[in-house]
């Protein structure tokens, strides 16, 4: 048995004003989107990259022991392809901090792995062309 008054439909429901006041949540994320500068959705993405190029090379505080080296190279490859196709929409002062990070990751993935890659043969090196490290400063 069920009681009337909470089972029966609302007749508003249907009505236009109902209707219009529906928000459809794609077309809020649609116009969200549209207001950011694509300079910040480069960079975030960008960003989801380096973390976890860091994560997967064993740099995360919370998990030194993980390492995946076929993950790191997959995404600082797609890291330094991104990087290399927008950098002339990103400009010198976003891209910077960007390249240095990736230079960074990729010096650590030749640290981290055991067998050397040929030169330029590293994870992004076909974009950036071969990575050393920086010989130390003499005084």
């Amino acid at each position: 048995m069920t009681d009337p008054i909470s089972t029966s439909p609302d007749p508003t429901a249907d009505s236009p004003a109902a209707e219009e006041s529906r928000v459809d949540p794609m077309s809020t994320v649609s116009r969200d989107i549209a207001e950011v500068p694509s300079v910040e959705i480069i960079s975030t993405a960008a960003l989801h990259l380096m973390s976890a190029a860091a994560v997967n090379l064993g740099l995360a505080e919370d998990l030194p022991d993980h390492q995946d080296l076929d993950e790191a190279r997959s995404l600082i490859d797609a890291l330094a392809g991104l990087l290399d196709a927008s950098a002339p929409s990103l400009g010198h002062h976003h891209a910077a901090p960007l390249r240095d990070g990736l230079r960074s990751l990729q010096l650590a993935f030749k640290e981290a792995s055991t067998i050397p890659d040929e030169p330029g043969a590293g994870p992004g090196e076909k974009y950036t062309g071969e990575v050393h490290p920086k010989a130390s400063r003499r005084r």
